[in-house]
């Protein structure tokens, strides 16, 4: 017998409500009740990171995360960390640094790296490579993603700057 409930959440800064199975998984609920189809279904078993989204700040594998857990969190997608019309900082600096061939992974990839961003605005090679090390590309040698993490903590740590400054 299936048993359904009434979830809460906050999902890229809006508020919604979600009649889920209770078995049913994170990743499901956003691809096929939300629509939110950047986020990435491919090995289930939390190996490849293509599903990872942030469940309060943090990168988790939606694949391995049941959808009745988030239950009164905040979960951000691809789709919520740009401004309508604009890129983010992190997705700007992937297509300026050829970080992106098939793009598969690239959703995983931005928010792992937006997550290490948040928490350690200048990273160093080795803890960018440590925060990315959850996400599998089959595509690149990893060295443009690297480069594009580092560039746009640059480019971020720019930005605010300019915000304190009273600039931008």
């Amino acid at each position: 017998m299936v048993s359904w409930v009434a979830i809460e959440l906050e999902i890229n800064g809006d508020k919604k409500q979600v009649i889920v199975e209770e078995t049913e998984l994170l990743v499901d609920v956003l691809r096929e009740k939300l629509g939110l189809t950047g986020t990435k279904k491919a090995c289930g078993e939390g190996e490849c990171g293509a599903c990872t989204v942030l469940l309060d700040g943090e990168p988790v594998n939606s694949c391995l995360v049941l959808a009745v857990q988030v239950d009164g969190r905040k979960i951000t997608t691809i789709e919520g960390i740009g401004k309508p019309g604009q890129l983010h900082p992190i997705q700007e600096a992937f297509i300026n640094e050829g970080a992106i061939q098939c793009g598969y992974c690239t959703p995983g990839m931005i928010l792992s790296a937006k997550a290490l961003l948040d928490n350690n605005p200048e990273p160093t090679e080795a803890e960018v490579r440590r925060a990315l090390s959850g996400n599998l590309c089959r595509c690149t040698g990893y060295q443009k993603i690297v480069k594009a993490v580092l560039e746009a903590a640059k480019r971020l740590s720019l930005q605010a700057g300019k915000k304190a400054a009273g600039t931008g």
